[in-house]
Order: C-alpha cells, then structure tokens, then sequence
C-alpha cells in the first residue's frame, strides 16, 4: 500500500528536526513526505529544505495565506495545497510538526489497514510530558482519532469529501466516515508524543469557533450543550462552557453553512446519543 504523509506547518521550527527524524527513523518510511510552509517567520522552511535534501522521499512546499487566524480552515487549507502535489496513494495522512512516532508506527498502520477492509482511519493516542513523565493527553476519548495524526485510507477519504474547512474539521470527518460504514481504530500501544500541547494559545475566538463547529455539525442545542460540559470538564475551565455556547448561538443565528446534509446530520445525532446512553447504563 502506497503511503502519502502531509505535514502543514506554520512556525514550527523548535519541534520540526524531532518530529522528521521520528519519520526518517520508522521501520516502514512513507512512500513520500510533504511538507507545506505556510508563511513561517521561523527556521522552518530552512530546517525542511536541509532535511529534504538528505531524504528523497521528502518534498518541501510553501504556501503564501494572509497572517489573519482562521482556527482549522488554515491547516486544512495547507494540507489541501499539499494535497494537490501528492503521488497516487492507498493512505493519505495529516499529521502534524509537533510529535514524535514511535518507530514501528506506520508498521501497525499498514498492518490494521491491511488486515480490515472496512476500516476508513487508523492512529495511535497522543501522550504530554507532564514533569519527567510522558501521560495521556486527556481531552478526548481514546477511541478518537486526534488531528494530529489521521491516516485515512484512500476509499473513505474520497467518500467523506475531504476535510472540511474549519474548526471541528477533526471531528466531523471520523462522524462521516462511520456514516458511510467505515471502521476507525485507535492503537492503544502506539504512543505519540505531543510535544505541544493542544489549547496551546487558544483564544477566545477559537473557543467560540468549538461552538460553531457543533452547529455545522447539526447536533442540536441540547447535544451542544452536553458536548460543551464534556469539553469544559476535560480542560478545566468552566467558562469554556459558556464560550462554545455563544459560538454555537452565533452560528445559528447567522445560519451558517453546515458541514453535514440533513442525512448526515441525523446519523450524527443518534451515534451520538447512542454513545451517551451506553455511558450512563454501563455507570
């Protein structure tokens, strides 16, 4: 199975060297690696362009975008830029210039996708270093697959339409991939170190856009609600709560673009409740 990894990358450059010698040192390397600059003020570009060059497979690209912060649809617009210089690929990942693989990573990859033909995305669980430890980044389930590092295979990515452009973009595309019938596994083995931890310089706004993202996701105001205790508790920030709230509401009066159809939306919903039910009989 051929492999296409992408990397969107904007300031980057105190992680990067890390983050490609993971790639350089895995036991089965990708079939290609491109990374996409996009408009760094840092050594990034520098740091890839000399990695590259010691690395075939590698490619280096950069992208000019405007320095507004756009949560979601920036990355998502400079893995598509990315997209359209890869080669002819079986799995297409995005992954990101902050983490460290373990070295057999895409060996259990291709061996998962190889085993399953149903299953449309595969990845490991991302760990943080809190003091000389190494612990789970707790703000998510373990059977969700983060942004970070999402391997889709060909058939689902095609069948869910990409990635959507915005915030929520990591979320929708695993709810669309079960909705067409695709399995999606996590690894409980494979750890990844995340170097930076997510939240790392949320604002306000990006927080609001957490809200939107429900809305376009049609889950209603009560799964909104429920979903924004969820996120308050894991972060520990009880006015995270009233923040994805006001951006939910912002988005609804302003009837902004879903990202789902009806269809899509009302799968959404009932996978959704179902998961909450399941919680609440096994409590």
């Amino acid at each position: 199975m051929k492999l296409s990894v992408i990397i969107p990358a904007h300031n980057e450059g105190e992680h990067l060297q890390d983050c490609l010698n993971a790639f350089a040192s895995q036991t089965h390397k990708p079939d290609e690696l491109i990374l996409v600059d996009d408009n760094s003020t840092d050594n990034t570009f520098k740091i890839a362009t000399e990695f590259a060059k010691k690395n075939p497979w590698v490619k280096v690209l950069q992208r000019k975008s405007t320095n507004a912060h756009n949560p979601g649809k920036k990355v998502v617009d400079t893995f598509n830029f990315g997209l359209k210089h890869v080669s002819d690929y079986d799995l297409i990942g995005k992954f990101d210039a902050d983490i460290i693989l373990p070295s057999n990573y895409f060996d259990v990859m291709l061996n998962h996708f190889q085993s399953n033909w149903k299953l449309g995305m595969c990845s490991g669980l991302l760990y943080v270093r809190k003091e000389s430890n190494w612990i789970y980044e707790n703000i998510s389930d373990k059977n969700h697959i983060r942004g970070p590092i999402k391997l889709y295979h060909k058939a689902c990515f095609k069948k869910i339409g990409g990635l959507r452009p915005g915030v929520g973009w990591d979320t929708v595309d695993e709810l669309l991939a079960k909705y067409h019938g695709f399995e999606t596994i996590t690894v409980k083995s494979l750890e990844v170190k995340h170097l930076r931890p997510t939240g790392h310089g949320y604002t306000t706004q990006k927080r609001q856009s957490k809200g939107e993202a429900l809305y376009k996701m049609r889950y209603g105001i009560v799964l909104a609600k429920l979903a924004a205790l969820k996120m308050a508790w894991q972060a520990g920030n009880p006015w995270l709560y009233h923040q994805v709230i006001v951006g939910y509401l912002k988005a609804f009066f302003k009837q902004q673009q879903r990202y789902v159809s009806r269809d899509e939306g009302a799968f959404i919903r009932k996978y959704r409740w179902n998961g909450i039910l399941k919680k609440v009989s096994a409590s």
